[in-house]
Parts: C-alpha cells; sequence; structure tokens
C-alpha cells in the first residue's frame, strides 16, 4: 500500500468544463465531511463536487449528481489501482454548456485524478504503533539508547517515567526485544 507525500491541487480543462482534481492525505474519517465542506466553501458555485476516499480499508465514493459511475467509480478506481490508502480525492466540476456524454465523462473525471497524482510522489505507507511504557525514574539513562532508536511522542516525569513512542508496526519486535 502506498500514502501520497504531499496533498496536490491540479485543474485540467476538457470541452469548455473545469475539472478541479484536490487530493489529501487524511488518515480519519472524521475529516473527510470536513474537507469536503470546505471544498465546497473554497469553489463556490461549481455544478458538481465529486468524490472518492479509501481511509484504511474504508472505501466510499459519490458521483454528486453526475450520471451514475461516470465520476466516483473512475476516481475510486484509480485510487485502487494505484494501491493508495488515507487518501481523499474530490473532483470539482464547473460545467462548460458542452454534454460529454457517460464515456467521456468517466474519462474525464479518471484523467482529472491521474494528471493531479503524477503531480505528487507516492510513497510507501508504513503503520505506526504508539507504545507506552513506564520505568522508574533511575532508568532514564537506559531509556536514552531506546530515544535515539525510536521517536518518542510524549514523555513525562511523575513518580516514574512514562514515555510513548511511535514505532513502525515492522519494527514492533525489536522494540520489545530491545525494552527487555
Amino acid at each position: 500500500m502506498f500514502i501520497i507525500k504531499n496533498d496536490i491541487e491540479n485543474q485540467i480543462e476538457i470541452k469548455k468544463s473545469k475539472f478541479i482534481c484536490l487530493i489529501y492525505h487524511i488518515d480519519n474519517l472524521e475529516l473527510v465531511d470536513r474537507t469536503l465542506k470546505e471544498a465546497k466553501e473554497k469553489y463556490k458555485n461549481a455544478t458538481h463536487y465529486c468524490y472518492a476516499y479509501n481511509i484504511n480499508g474504508i472505501m466510499k465514493c459519490s458521483d454528486d449528481k453526475e450520471p451514475s459511475g461516470t465520476a466516483g467509480i473512475p476516481m475510486l478506481d484509480v485510487i485502487k489501482l494505484k494501491d493508495l490508502t488515507n487518501v481523499l480525492v474530490i473532483v470539482i466540476r464547473y460545467f462548460g454548456g458542452v454534454k460529454l456524454g457517460a464515456s467521456p465523462l468517466l474519462r474525464a473525471y479518471r484523467t482529472s485524478v491521474i494528471e493531479a497524482l503524477n503531480k505528487t510522489d507516492i510513497i510507501p505507507y508504513k503503520k505506526y504503533i504508539n507504545k507506552t511504557i513506564t520505568l522508574p525514574l533511575n532508568m532514564n539513562n537506559k531509556l536514552q539508547k531506546l530515544e535515539r532508536k525510536y521517536e518518542v511522542i510524549d514523555k513525562k516525569y511523575q513518580e516514574n517515567i512514562e514515555i510513548t513512542f511511535k514505532i513502525k508496526e515492522e519494527d514492533i519486535e525489536n522494540f520489545n526485544n530491545d525494552i527487555k
């Protein structure tokens, strides 16, 4: 699986219709509605706001009043073809007065997404696990070795040291061995 490295915006024009493709790296479903709303506010008066996403294996798409199957499904097909996860694709269409027909419309949405993806880096997806450990204060020196090897996302000193690491899923076994 892969993710996009950077969010991207790209525009193409086909027979006087403008297709603005927005692609976002999104890790949770709660951000989908907010991101769609922001796109609708930024691109007011567009004819259609079609979208597709795959977020941690949950996939959905919308044609937003385009003929059924001509927008959302082709967009989702590109996401699947590229094996992308944690991605939201929105294609905003400003109708140019020329009806495209089903097949050309489908190609327009697909092309819009492909061209936008060509302008961003696609990198391998690495799943991370947050792992919290609690140790006595006198173990602080030994923790420094772990802190150099793994990313620390939180550290609290109280009666003990509570430290949370962000570990790549494939490194979890090594981490567990290191903390022993």
